[in-house]
């Protein structure tokens, strides 16, 4: 049986279970249940690599023991345990005065999390429809992570929940063109479930990781914050996919709910490559942990202010942001004013409608930055639907091949059709207005008014001409039937 196979016949299981309830709810309960599977499997390979390894979880906390057994307990039996042993015990797992990085890990992902399944029977079930895929194998591991991919993406759909997902064509691209090396520290600070993170694990590893030593260094240089537990649990699960053994710099946080002044040197980063929440207001309060002048509840202007002052000099910075955030006046004004005197705003791609869909309808912008230097001019590319669309969906996603003009443009910069430049002097005298429209877009040229107006008329005899014609017909058939 294929590994696609397997997860889907653990969602129809799920389906089948009265506590389960919608995409969301499924893909919580999976999360939790594939950590352990995970974690266990890690452990597993822990052992034989360090004789002297010892588990952070109870005995009978671990999956191996009350999990890989395939005639293990079941029904009420299985369902007790879990509510009142496992979930209870993990959620206070002793981290030790040491401060074990792993069972600090476990409880992070369970301190929040649920059992929404209600039948010991069913979840039986998926135990064993889990423990057919081994995660120390590398094809099934790599089989898996592209499976955890499309269970990411499902989350668009799953209501509110679909703010934790940004697709997988935006995330490479702009991975692909911050480009960050062995050794910088990599900050997502609103993280959601990883695929940032990955993105960049990824690249890094394939460009620059040659030895053990490298893969060290690795390890240690990505970090990231996520607030909500759902996304954070399964972004912890994302980076054990892709051998990031010991995640512990993934923290379950708020990185607004901080005073700004309180970031130190020791907080600064390379790199931060995100897509902050937008569109929604943080709870009171938060807005003051922020100088007076660059106060706003709006969550997208607050990690733009963070993410500046975050920055080492000379750091460079991809981040999804909304329309609102490049026309808007008053504290926008003043958040964009500081981002062009601190920073370079090199590149800014507009994308179209539906690149969010169907969480949101809101246009997105890609900018990018790089902290220290004054900006001088702005570059703006407009990414263009493909051919025969009007808009983008879940049976017609954005796709990275898509991005394969702008990859090309990006290091050899013209004016094309999509591509056009102004000057600081430009957007100063336009109020720090970002929400520049394409000068070359055809839907600007509305044409010679004295054409159109011939045109207009052309139109309107054949109109005239037409209607007259069918006019005569309907007389012509109301006389033959009389």
């Amino acid at each position: 049986m294929t590994i696609s196979t397997t997860v889907k016949a653990i969602q129809d299981i799920m389906r089948k279970d009265v506590g389960v309830d919608g995409d969301a709810q499924r893909i919580g309960q999976l999360v939790w249940m594939i950590f352990l599977k995970i974690f266990d499997d890690k452990e597993q390979e822990a052992k034989l690599l360090n004789d002297g390894y010892k588990s952070p979880l109870p005995d009978e906390l671990r999956w191996c023991n009350w999990a890989s057994d395939d005639e293990g307990i079941t029904g009420d039996e299985l369902l007790d345990f879990v509510n009142n042993k496992l979930f209870k015990q993990l959620k206070d797992l002793h981290v030790g005065s040491n401060g074990n990085q792993r069972a600090f890990i476990v409880r992070s992902v369970f301190e929040d999390g649920y059992n929404y399944m209600k039948s010991g029977t069913l979840m039986r079930q998926v135990v064993n429809k889990i423990n057919e895929i081994d995660f120390n194998i590398s094809e099934d591991r790599h089989m898996f992570g592209d499976i955890y991919e499309k269970i990411l993406s499902d989350l668009q759909s799953a209501g509110n929940a679909g703010e934790y997902y940004t697709p997988r064509a935006v995330t490479q691209f702009m991975a692909d063109m911050v480009d960050p090396k062995l050794g910088a520290k990599v900050l997502d600070p609103a993280c959601g479930t990883g695929g940032f993170l990955t993105c960049v694990i990824e690249n890094i590893r394939k460009k620059c990781v040659k030895t053990v030593d490298d893969e060290a260094i690795l390890q240690k240089s990505i970090f990231g914050v996520e607030k909500k537990q759902l996304p954070h649990s399964l972004c912890m699960t994302n980076m054990l996919l892709h051998d990031i053994d010991v995640p512990s710099n993934i923290k379950h946080d708020n990185t607004l709910a901080r005073p700004l002044k309180s970031y130190g040197p020791k907080d600064r980063v390379d790199v931060v490559i995100t897509n902050p929440p937008f569109g929604g207001m943080e709870e009171d309060g938060i807005e003051s942990n922020f100088p007076t002048g660059l106060r706003t509840r709006e969550t997208a202007d607050l990690f733009l202010v963070l993410i500046m002052h975050l920055l080492r000099d000379g750091g460079r910075a991809g981040i999804v942001l909304p329309d609102g955030t490049l026309f808007g006046e008053g504290v926008k004004t003043r958040i964009k004013e500081k981002l062009l005197k601190e920073c370079n705003l090199h590149t800014i791609v507009r994308l179209p409608n539906g690149v969010f869909s169907p969480y949101t309808g809101i246009k997105t912008n890609l900018l990018f930055f790089t902290k220290g230097e004054k900006t001088k001019d702005v570059w703006f590319y407009e990414h263009p639907y493909p051919e025969g669309y009007k808009s983008y969906s879940k049976t017609k996603p954005l796709l990275i091949k898509e991005f394969e003009p702008e990859k090309k443009w990006w290091k050899k910069r013209k004016e094309n059709e999509f591509a056009w430049k102004l000057s600081i002097k430009d957007i100063k005298a336009g109020g720090y207005n970002l929400d520049i429209k394409n000068p070359h877009s055809p839907e600007d040229d509305l044409g010679d008014p004295d054409e159109l107006l011939k045109q207009y008329k052309g139109l309107s005899k054949e109109v005239a001409k037409t209607r007259g014609k069918l006019k005569q017909e309907l007389m012509n058939a109301l006389g033959g039937n009389a």
